[in-house]
């Protein structure tokens, strides 16, 4: 762990520069607005380690994997989100000598990420050619509500001396992407132009032919007063600029303001993006830096109003818990469908912002409970749309008939995620695909979706799961052989609890999703059956035929569901008897051990007992996690979110805090010690899953909202908001009482402690803690 940042409630706060931390800072201090994204780095020189990060949404590049591509169905390429043209870039000259924090030394260095109005500021003095010391000021951010501007305040002031102070604010074209499996550059720089204040930079990516516009218009202030600026004019082969260049007294204040415009090719033609560019970019300029943060505070208040989660008396837990939310909202704002949630979403390059599970399995829930309705049916409207590809990629595997596999990792719907263990047998993200669909309608009643796009790829799924199994002779009974469940720590496996169960849930729901929309909406229901050549009779028999006759692994002598056939052959050594200078596994141990060992990366069986609770009763849930919990390692992101809630569920509240504060401070200090490549976002969503499902005992049953709050010793009180059918509900829980305020404009029911409620339009009831 690295416990350097200071604990705020609203803020992310580093003290002192120490160059050994800095990857990791630009990571966590990253910024986004679903659009587009940049990680900290300085505006400045910096010639230190560093992984210069600009992303823009939907961007990305085909690398062609080296290995394993001539083999059947083996996806040719793995996406990557791509290291977009620099447009922060200000070089900044003192007296000829270039600020450069790597080699200068620094005093009252601080570094400051304001989650609540979404900004970035440095404040540091730096000592110059060993005597000159300057005050730097820099700050950022990039608008929530002018998605294509980002802006720069960037000012330096003389402290013990007077000189030639320059700033060069520069578009640079010439980027790389760290991960690039051939050392390759994946853009091409078409076009460049530099006036007076301002620059314009045009780039295409190889191969697919994205293309991006980045803009720059600039201004200088002296003490606050704007002043005439005549900049040396800049160009080199991928790079353009402006030179501003004044001499300057001790202690005056200069100033530069770079405001930026970023588009591509996805909102504007080809030829067009140049022109697009400039307007966005001369827009944000006349609106000006102080107007743009305006506008951008102001859509930030309105997030935060709907998703906030307030803890009192534990900072430490506060802290993390916006730092989730936050990044939350930076990456994903549901306006875009061709859009999705990228595991390390604007932060880093690692697993190539690309779709995984992760999104219909962790942030569906929070974006159902704190955002419009339109934005979670627009991550379920980006799968439909991707039907085809998916059903292309169950035929490469051997599946017919509209059997569709949904990809592990993708950008556009092929599959290219390049480990075969992964992208052959991970199988069981079709499960998660069909059961966000039934998350989705239960918390709005949106049936409609079944008819215009749900039903289709229900069936799809569940014509891939009557293939993948087979019926054994030997068991009498249908199994799945060959798969990797949630738990990527085994292998090419044997009946895999969590996935057997998954498929048979899903061919459950898509046999009542289909008499759903036949009953609703009868014409429908002929147009979707004729349009996949659907024969109802035969292939629901099927269904039901594998759902009464599925194995699952159970041991009878501890009474728990088995992970998959085998594991009890293992050595079942717990995880708190390793030596934890061997931790965490996956840096110290072979593949090959790893494989062979009982540890646990991820909930597995307890993520199938999560995700359909109501099939289980509390006993069995305790029995179950007393079983796992003591084998897993928690060495997925994925982990600790999962186990906090069910910890909750079953009482164990000690534990749901500790799992809970590894989720929420995961990346804040650095668990896994991997916050430099980049943030967890899809696990963020579980973080706060942790604290509305896990501490806030939030379900939702046939339409129905319960809740059945628990509560830390370590916090005062905690507060959260979560939309349902489409009322505004406010839920407060102290020690003693637990006090639901309906923002709705209707009266709404509810259960809490199993005791149902009833609150009239703008009002409030509460109820006291069991």
């Amino acid at each position: 762990m690295k416990e350097y940042l200071i604990h705020d409630e609203w803020c992310i706060i580093e003290e002192g520069f120490n160059p050994e931390n800095h990857m990791s800072s630009e990571s966590i201090f990253s910024l986004g607005n679903g659009k587009m994204g940049q990680r900290a780095n300085f505006e400045e020189t910096y010639t230190g380690p560093s992984l210069q990060g600009s992303y823009v949404a939907g961007i990305y590049y085909p690398d062609k994997t080296r290995v394993g591509w001539w083999k059947n169905g083996y996806p040719e390429y793995f996406a990557k989100v791509l290291n977009s043209p620099n447009w922060i870039g200000i070089d900044v000259q003192i007296n000829g000598h270039y600020l450069d924090l790597y080699t200068c030394k620094t005093e009252n260095f601080k570094r400051v990420l304001n989650m609540k109005e979404g900004y970035i500021l440095r404040e540091f003095v730096a000592i110059i050619d060993g005597t000159k010391k300057i005050k730097v000021e820099a700050k950022r951010f990039l608008s929530m509500a002018d998605t294509e501007n980002g802006a720069i305040r960037y000012s330096v002031t003389p402290l013990n001396f007077e000189g030639k102070i320059a700033f060069t604010p520069y578009l640079d074209g010439d980027v790389v992407n760290e991960d690039s499996n051939y050392d390759e550059k994946f853009w091409n720089v078409l076009e460049m132009e530099a006036h007076a204040g301002e620059a314009y930079i045009v780039t295409e990516t190889k191969k697919l032919g994205f293309r991006a516009g980045f803009g720059m218009k600039i201004k200088a202030q002296i003490q606050g007063i704007d002043i005439p600026i005549k900049p040396e004019l800049m160009k080199k082969e991928s790079w353009v600029g402006n030179r501003v260049e004044r001499e300057i007294k001790e202690g005056e204040c200069f100033t530069l303001e770079k405001i930026a415009g970023v588009t591509c090719s996805l909102n504007y033609s080809k030829d067009g993006i140049l022109a697009a560019t400039k307007k966005v970019t001369n827009s944000g300029f006349e609106k000006g830096f102080d107007a743009l943060f305006a506008d951008h505070t102001k859509e930030w208040t309105q997030k935060w109003i709907h998703s906030d989660i307030r803890i009192e008396g534990d900072i430490a837990a506060q802290q993390g818990i916006r730092f989730n939310i936050f990044h939350l909202h930076q990456t994903y704002t549901g306006e875009d469908e061709r859009l999705n949630v990228g595991p390390k979403g604007f932060t880093g390059e690692k697993y190539g912002g690309s779709t995984y599970w992760d999104t219909e399995a962790y942030c569906i829930p929070f974006f159902i409970s704190t955002a419009p309705s339109n934005v979670t049916r627009n991550l379920l409207v980006y799968r439909y749309k991707q039907l085809d590809k998916a059903i292309e990629n169950g035929e490469k595997l051997g599946f017919k008939d509209g059997a569709a596999l949904y990809p592990m990792v993708t950008m556009n719907g092929e599959e290219c995620h390049n480990e075969w263990e992964i992208t052959f047998e991970e199988i069981h993200r079709n499960g998660a695909i069909a059961f966000a669909i039934h998350n989705y309608i239960r918390h709005t009643n949106d049936f409609k979706y079944l008819e215009e796009y749900g039903l289709e790829v229900l069936v799809a799924i569940s014509r891939f799961w009557s293939q993948r199994v087979n019926f054994s002779g030997d068991k009498q009974k249908y199994v799945m052989l060959g798969v990797t469940g949630p738990n990527e720590y085994e292998n090419n496996i044997n009946n895999n609890w969590y996935t057997n169960k998954m498929a048979t849930w899903c061919l459950k729901y898509t046999s009542e999703a289909l008499e759903i929309v036949k009953k609703n909406n009868p014409s429908a229901y002929e147009s979707i059956t004729a349009k996949i050549n659907f024969n109802a009779e035969e292939e629901v028999a099927k269904w039901k035929d594998i759902v009464d006759n599925m194995y699952f692994p159970f041991n009878e002598e501890m009474n728990v569901f088995m992970q998959q056939d085998g594991f009890m052959d293992k050595d079942h050594t717990l995880v708190a008897d390793l030596d934890p200078k061997q931790r965490p596994i996956n840096q110290y141990w072979s593949w090959d051990r790893i494989l062979r060992s009982c540890y646990i990366k991820q909930a597995d069986t307890l993520q199938g007992i999560y995700v359909l609770e109501d099939e289980f009763d509390t006993e069995t849930i305790k029995r179950n996690f007393e079983f796992y919990e003591p084998r897993t390692v928690h060495e997925s992101s994925l982990s600790p979110c999962v186990h906090s809630i069910l910890a909750a569920k079953i009482g164990e509240i000690d534990k749901a805090y500790e799992m809970y504060l590894r989720t929420s401070r995961l990346d804040i200090d650095d668990y896994n010690h991997e916050a430099h490549e980049g943030l967890h976002i899809t696990s963020m969503a579980g973080t706060w899953m942790s604290i509305v499902e896990g501490f806030g005992g939030k379900r939702v049953y046939d339409g129905k909202l319960f809740l059945s709050p628990v509560i830390p010793k370590e916090w005062k009180a905690y507060a959260f908001r979560l939309t349902f059918m489409n009322n505004d509900l406010e839920v407060l829980v102290s020690q003693d009482e637990v006090e639901v305020i309906s923002h709705a404009d209707q009266k709404v029911e509810l259960s809490v402690f199993n005791q149902l409620i009833s609150i009239e339009p703008h009002k409030s009831t509460s109820v006291k803690v069991k």
